[in-house]
């Protein structure tokens, strides 16, 4: 398997983590994203240190809901108590960063949002610099608005710029934007985890995740672009929702990862 591709433990949230990490070990996947959701159910983050311990394995980054409920407009501290809490965690784990749902704006404008999540993210910047974790905040769809207010890449790399984190670049909420490519190449120098997918055509459900090489997005025309702008993180397959229920997480993600790997390998990356 290519080093540079990962795997989102959102696949496998039904299931501990250490069958996770060792489906991960048997696929030969060296990377991993994991949820801290997951990781606070009993046992879960002792699995998961034995198994970075064990050497193969590391965990580029954790998924973090930020403000989910209350919102952002509610909140009144709990995001910023349970992110301290995220960062100890990851920190534990020698993850590279943290990806962030923001909470959604409730009846906030979208600069009201913004304001609110960096006031709410502040006290919490100076924690995960000095474990050395980059904190980011990903594009997610519109279906997404009761937990996060982020949902074009042009508003990612605005609120980035705007708070001073960075950025997941979530392909799948993204690879229908106009310029893309100009997008992408702003995006970058502040870009710490890509995400990758598929999409099919007439998928309505939420999420419509499909097995990378199933659907329509040009995947590998983007990744070009990405490693040309100079993208030097991992691709993170994140797989979810009703196609890869009914085909089985472990063989539509073992798919998944072996045709990432294979792109990648043809890129010469």
């Amino acid at each position: 398997m290519h080093p540079r591709v990962s795997l989102h433990q959102v696949a496998f949230l039904d299931e501990p983590t250490a069958a996770f990490t060792d489906h991960c070990r048997a696929t030969g996947i060296e990377n991993v994203s994991l949820v801290t959701t997951a990781l606070t159910r009993p046992g879960a983050y002792d699995d998961a240190r034995r198994a970075v311990d064990a050497g193969g394995l590391r965990v580029n980054a954790l998924n973090h809901p930020f403000a989910v409920y209350p919102n952002l407009e509610d909140d009144a501290g709990l995001a910023t108590e349970n992110l301290l809490g995220a960062i100890e965690l990851a920190k534990g784990l020698g993850a590279a960063s943290i990806y962030l749902i923001t909470g959604g704006r409730g009846m906030l404008s979208w600069e009201g949002a913004a304001e609110r999540f960096a006031d709410l993210l502040r006290p919490c910047a100076e924690r995960a610099r000095a474990a050395g974790l980059k904190l980011l905040v990903e594009n997610a769809s519109p279906f997404n608005a009761d937990i996060h207010f982020v949902h074009t890449l042009t508003d990612a790399v605005v609120l980035a710029e705007s708070v001073g984190v960075g950025i997941c670049i979530e392909l799948h909420a993204c690879w229908a934007e106009g310029g893309l490519a100009s997008l992408i190449n702003q995006a970058v120098p502040m870009t710490g985890l890509v995400q990758v997918s598929d999409y099919v055509l007439g998928d309505r459900s939420a999420p419509c995740r499909a097995v990378p090489g199933d659907g329509v997005i040009p995947l590998e025309e983007i990744l070009t672009v990405l490693l040309a702008a100079g993208y030097e993180g991992v691709f993170d397959l994140e797989l979810v929702g009703p196609r890869i229920e009914g085909e089985g997480a472990r063989s539509a993600t073992t798919r998944g990862a072996q045709y990432l790997s294979d792109v990648l390998t043809r890129l010469g990356t």
